[in-house]
């Protein structure tokens, strides 16, 4: 492909990454839920996930051609299931896998206004929801209380038809108007097997996401499965791309036999411990999302994913440079004697020569980026965007630095800030830089700046959390850092003895035990507070998509919030069966609600 840029040089570099008006906080979406599955539908979303690239690969091989009937479905579940060494207990969840499978392509190819989105009306929140119903179901009133609003608002952005109601007969009438060519469809097995006859009949595509439970209370769905369903388009490609195999083979380029061949053997101790530190574990989030980025703006118009080029491996190896020598710098201003479960690099060869493998990580980082083989414009435009983001993350590393020398009581919007500059440019580098070696215009890097604002938050959101729960190797509370935790708890503590209590943390003097800050932090909702803002900042990555043009690159970002974040759920359950469940109730039997 050509490297030639899109667009005039100076234009889309776009300025300084993270610079931007006063933070504002996004609006709260509603609290997501979790609760094991029914015994039929595997819990852990990963196994789900599996099991649905299972089924898509099975329909490949076959080569089934839909509409499938039901006894069709049945034997290939039956036959997927036996070859996989998978629990046939998951037989219905996997025939709604295959048919799913079978119809995704023709879908795909359908126009969203010729499309009906069909949701439980028992997604809202039963006891609370104002929304009153009519002949064709629940007539939402977007209050935010629940999920519905948020799908229903996208879908009809889209141009979908969005019914909230129960029950065949309405779809089949909508069906017979001819306006409707597909639907996507959200309920419990239960009554998507009494479902399926209809849709079979008249050959009709469909894809239908299961609900999770199907005890008519507090039941999930997979949002980011609906969420990614709505969007389906001909044009978005995202599915060739394999981002877990994509996530392995990012790995690999640091394994040491790999990084010597990108980077150059290394050719004296300084350059050996860097290429040692390269290698150490961790996530590889940062490369990963550059990889995604280049590959799914060349996905377009082949017929095969992309092969990662020389250049795509030596950009993230350059991205990772510059992110190990952030945490070296950053284990140092810290105090922090833990990485990775093993000593840091300043603890374990000296403050000093760490501090010199930092730099020359950096160095080599700029030195990689030097090295492409692509339109020297767009490798200035690189180039400056990298130096750009390095000063705003030292800006933001530099502020919290000088509270931590001044402390004092924070705000929310001002951790939020802080957050935004240390931490947002570092995604926002990192999918820009890919987007530059993938040939992106204007249009698209603006678009990644907000994705990244949103997206960089969230993710120390989720650090601070981390760090409460003790799933970290550090703790920002204890290590009097900015967490958004502690002004959150400040501002909602009493005055007086509380309000001292929480302002100890900002003091040189004993801090208060961790039973006594556990006690305010609960009883004063500060963690579930915390996760509702979490939740807010996922959300708004996933707004700032939605004017993005390229459908494959919209496709993976909307994913790539998934990836990292984890599983998100939404509320709801499914009225058809309420009357034996009520019963089962009834009898002692109620539903059992977890929460993690």
């Amino acid at each position: 492909m050509s490297n030639e840029p899109t667009g005039v040089t100076g234009t889309v570099f776009l300025g300084m990454p993270g610079k931007r008006d006063a933070i504002s906080l996004p609006r709260m979406v509603p609290k997501q839920r979790y609760r094991p599955t029914q015994s039929n539908i595997p819990d852990d979303k990963r196994a789900r996930a599996l099991l649905m690239n299972k089924a898509a690969k099975h329909v490949r091989q076959a080569g089934l051609v839909p509409p499938l009937t039901l006894p069709e479905l049945r034997e290939h579940s039956a036959a997927l299931l036996t070859r996989a060494g998978i629990d046939p207990k998951y037989a219905d969840y996997t025939a709604i896998l295959i048919s799913n499978a079978a119809w995704r392509d023709t879908l795909a190819r359908i126009p969203f206004d010729r499309r009906l989105l069909l949701l439980p009306k028992c997604l809202r929140v039963e006891d609370k929801c104002p929304a009153p119903f009519d002949e064709f179901g629940l007539l939402c009133k977007e209050c935010g209380l629940c999920s519905i609003q948020d799908l229903t608002v996208e879908a009809e952005r889209l141009g979908y038809a969005v019914l909230v109601a129960e029950g065949s007969a309405i779809v089949r009438r909508l069906i017979e108007t001819g306006k409707i060519e597909a639907i996507v469809g959200v309920s419990c097995i239960n009554v998507l097997e009494k479902s399926f006859p209809h849709m079979e009949a008249v050959a009709i595509p469909g894809i239908a996401i299961p609900l999770l439970q199907d005890d008519c209370v507090n039941t999930t769905v997979d949002l980011d499965w609906v969420w990614d369903v709505i969007h389906l388009t001909a044009d978005d490609k995202t599915y060739r791309l394999d981002l877990d195999a994509l996530k392995n083979e990012v790995q690999g380029w640091f394994e040491p036999a790999s990084l010597a061949a990108i980077m150059g053997a290394p050719e004296d101790e300084t350059s050996r411990i860097a290429q040692r530190w390269l290698a150490k574990a961790g996530k590889r989030w940062r490369p990963y999302l550059a990889a995604c980025a280049t590959m799914a703006l060349q996905c377009d118009g082949a017929g095969q994913p992309p092969a990662a080029s020389p250049d795509l491996k030596k950009l993230a190896a350059a991205i990772e440079c510059f992110h190990k020598a952030s945490l070296i710098h950053d284990d140092i201003e810290d105090g922090d004697d833990v990485r990775y479960g093993e000593k840091t690099l300043h603890a374990d060869i000296g403050m000093p020569a760490a501090l010199n493998v930092g730099d020359f990580l950096l160095g080599e980082g700029y030195r990689l980026i030097s090295e492409l083989s692509i339109d020297p414009r767009v490798r200035v435009d690189m180039l400056r965007t990298a130096a750009a983001g390095h000063l705003t993350l030292s800006r933001g590393q530099g502020r919290e630095l000088w509270w931590t020398r001044h402390p004092e009581p924070l705000s929310s919007l001002q951790v939020l800030e802080i957050f935004r500059q240390k931490t947002a440019p570092a995604f926002e580098v990192t999918l820009r830089l890919g987007a530059f070696l993938g040939n992106a215009d204007a249009s698209i890097h603006e678009v990644l700046r907000n994705y990244s604002e949103s997206l960089g938050i969230a993710y120390q959101i989720r650090d601070d959390l981390q760090d409460y729960n003790g799933e970290s190797d550090s703790d920002d509370l204890q290590a009097l850092r900015p967490s958004v935790i502690l002004a959150i708890a400040h501002k909602r503590a009493h005055e007086g003895a509380e309000k001292r209590l929480i302002e100890s943390f900002f003091r040189s003097e004993p801090r208060p035990s961790d039973e006594d800050v556990r006690r305010i932090l609960n009883e004063r909702g500060v963690i579930e507070k915390a996760e509702e803002l979490l939740e807010a900042y996922k959300e708004e990555a996933v707004r700032s998509l939605r004017f993005l043009s390229h459908p494959t690159l919209k496709g993976l970002l909307r994913r790539v919030v998934g990836k990292i974040f984890g599983e998100r759920l939404i509320e709801g359950y499914c009225r058809e069966f309420e009357a034996r469940n009520a019963a089962s109730r009834a009898a002692g039997a109620g539903p059992a609600v977890g929460g993690r």
